[in-house]
């Protein structure tokens, strides 16, 4: 009977372990499901993260390639295709993008700004069981450009030599702005002989040479800077018109009207030019002893045509205050060749606006600047010698500011 007792134990034992296991391998079979479930859930969550954290980097990187091209004064296609090839280049070419400048929205709407706004749409992996609709992902960023300073010479060549000269016994005060080069050549801003500069700060896409100190409001002179952009790019051209008009060389006094001059303007004895913008195909002579004077007028000196002024002239022109050439006084054609262009006169002279010439050298001999000092210089390169001094705040005059150092700054 013993035995017998002890091999019933064993067998119900047996049965009770048997039942157990059953039990486990029912849960496990129900629960297997939720486990992996929830660990395929954890890792497309953490890849959609990552993708986010990806597209947002690509957002950014695109808003500042394109604030870049804006600082170089490209113009918004320009800009567009240069955010959208960084953000292929960042392995993104098949997300959506959307570049705007200035930002459609957001605090920066009415600032020197790049916004990118990037779109794409992730396929589903374990979720797939519960959705079939793709995942969409968005990222924004903004690139700020600020602008550190505000030029009142600006010499545009990238790479010549002493492109921003101050020699001889020169002494120019800039108030209220820079000089600036965007030549890379480690004289960019050159000063020699007993020549004496005080500006803001002189600010170069290469260095600085000086033979003796200057006096500036920032620190030292800002070297390895972002170029500026040459702020008269966009500015057309006049059209010449007929018939030409000639200046009649046997008169001591006479009014000119605007208009274009095919055998240039050689100017003696007392001008006056009436308002309107001069197409000067010949060059522009400014004779000794000659008076020469006109309010809202530019002069347009096509091709590779030169702009001479005797130092015993006196010269008064002021540039318009409005309109499509508002504030430019001189404009260089844009299209001309290599060349030199000299401003002298007397000390009673006044240059008020901008002199630009983005091909030609400009001499600026002369002891004397515009208006209230609201005197431009935009060139190719630029040699000064004459004492001047040179203000900024001549928006009342209409003319515009032009950005030295900027800086971008993705900001949102």
């Amino acid at each position: 009977m013993a035995s017998l007792g002890r091999l019933l134990r064993l067998f119900v034992s047996g049965c009770r372990r048997k039942g157990e296991s059953g039990n486990v391998a029912t849960i496990v079979a129900l629960t297997l499901p939720v486990v992996v479930g929830g660990a395929g859930l954890g890792v497309e969550t953490s890849y959609w993260y990552y993708s986010s954290l990806k597209l947002q980097a690509a957002a950014d990187a695109a808003a500042y390639a394109g604030a870049l091209e804006k600082v170089a004064g490209s113009d918004t296609p320009t800009i567009t295709a240069a955010a959208t090839q960084s953000v292929a280049s960042n392995g993104l070419s098949a997300a959506t993008v959307v570049v705007n400048t200035p930002p459609a929205s957001g605090p920066n709407t009415g600032n020197k700004a790049v916004e990118v706004i990037l779109k794409q749409n992730l396929d589903r992996m374990f979720t797939s069981i519960f959705a079939t609709n793709q995942v969409p992902e968005q990222a924004r960023a903004v690139a700020l450009i600020t602008d550190a300073s505000k030029a009142c010479v600006l010499a545009l060549n990238p790479s010549a030599y002493q492109a921003a000269l101050f020699s001889g016994n020169t002494s120019v005060k800039l108030i209220g702005c820079s000089v600036m080069s965007d030549s890379l050549q480690a004289d960019a801003i050159k000063l020699q002989g007993s020549a004496a500069l005080q500006a803001d700060c002189l600010i170069a896409v290469g260095g600085v040479s000086l033979s003796n100190p200057v006096t500036t409001v920032c620190k030292a002179p800002i070297t390895q800077a972002l170029p500026a952009s040459d702020p008269f790019a966009s500015l057309p051209a006049p059209a010449a018109s007929n018939p030409c008009k000639n200046v009649n060389g046997n008169k001591s006094s006479q009014t000119l009207q605007p208009g274009t001059y095919c055998s240039g303007m050689d100017l003696k004895g007392t001008v006056t030019l009436q308002p309107g913008v001069y197409v000067v195909q010949g060059s522009f002579k400014v004779n000794a002893n000659a008076a020469v004077s006109g309010s809202g007028v530019t002069i347009f000196m096509s091709g590779s045509n030169t702009v001479s002024m005797n130092g015993n002239a006196t010269v008064t022109l002021s540039a318009p205050t409005s309109g499509t050439y508002s504030g430019v006084l001189f404009y260089g054609d844009q299209t001309g060749t290599a060349a030199q262009s000299t401003f002298n006169g007397t000390a009673n002279s006044l240059l008020t606006g901008a002199i630009y010439f983005p091909r030609q050298q400009v001499n600026y001999l002369g002891n004397f600047s515009g208006q209230s000092g609201c005197t431009q210089v935009v060139a190719d390169t630029i040699q000064w010698s004459g004492n001047s001094t040179i203000n900024q705040d001549c928006s009342s005059l209409g003319m515009r500011t032009i950005p030295a150092a900027q800086s971008v700054a993705v900001v949102e």
